[in-house]
């Protein structure tokens, strides 16, 4: 199945664990003393649709007071401005595909040699992914492995493997796009850089 067809047909955890999977691997690395990890307790609500608007108020709260606009971070805190109260209602799949866009075009804009921009994601999105960057490409299955995963896990009550499986995926995605980011971060030369490089010594 595409991408497309899977967020199609996931149920409301799938939906919601796949959207905060993709909004925690585009945040970008913390600041010191800052919380490394902002958007752990949404988890919870991922798990237990009870405890969703108590936990998604509390990280919509810790991220306006850190006020980040490193990266996607304004992104991140404007789709979880609007994602819905209620986990159960229709607008979750629109919220879930807008944090799967988001997370590639991220990566698109991260790979050594970007590819046909949205071109590109649309057709990933839709199966095809020949084109993309391998960033772009790792994305997408990584995508496409936690929305299979999440509709293969036991839907049983307190059963919490699925999404503990989800977050170990999510992580090492998160590990391997901010190496991507300090890569390219270190072959940036500001014009500054650039002339006292090029300048010879002085007598």
């Amino acid at each position: 199945m595409s991408l497309l067809e899977l967020i199609a047909a996931a149920d409301e955890r799938g939906l919601a664990a796949s959207a905060v999977a993709c909004l925690d691997r585009c945040l970008p690395q913390s600041a010191d003393g800052a919380d490394p990890d902002p958007l752990r307790p949404l988890w919870a609500g991922c798990a237990d649709g009870s405890v969703w608007p108590d936990r998604l108020a509390e990280v919509r709260a810790a991220l306006d007071a850190a006020a980040d606009t490193e990266g996607a971070a304004p992104q991140i805190r404007k789709l979880l401005g609007e994602a819905p109260v209620d986990r159960a209602a229709p607008e979750l799949r629109e919220w879930a595909d807008a944090c799967s866009l988001l997370a590639l075009e991220v990566h698109l804009g991260q790979d050594a040699t970007p590819s046909a921009g949205a071109e590109a994601v649309r057709c990933c999105r839709e199966g095809d992914p020949e084109g993309g960057g391998p960033l772009l490409a790792g994305e997408l299955r990584r995508q496409v492995r936690i929305l299979e995963m999440l509709a293969e896990a036991t839907e049983a009550s307190g059963t919490g493997a699925g999404l503990r499986q989800v977050l170990d995926v999510s992580t090492e995605g998160q590990r391997v796009l901010r190496a991507a980011v300090s890569r390219r971060a270190r072959g940036r030369v500001r014009p500054g850089e650039l002339r006292t490089r090029q300048e010879p010594p002085g007598p």
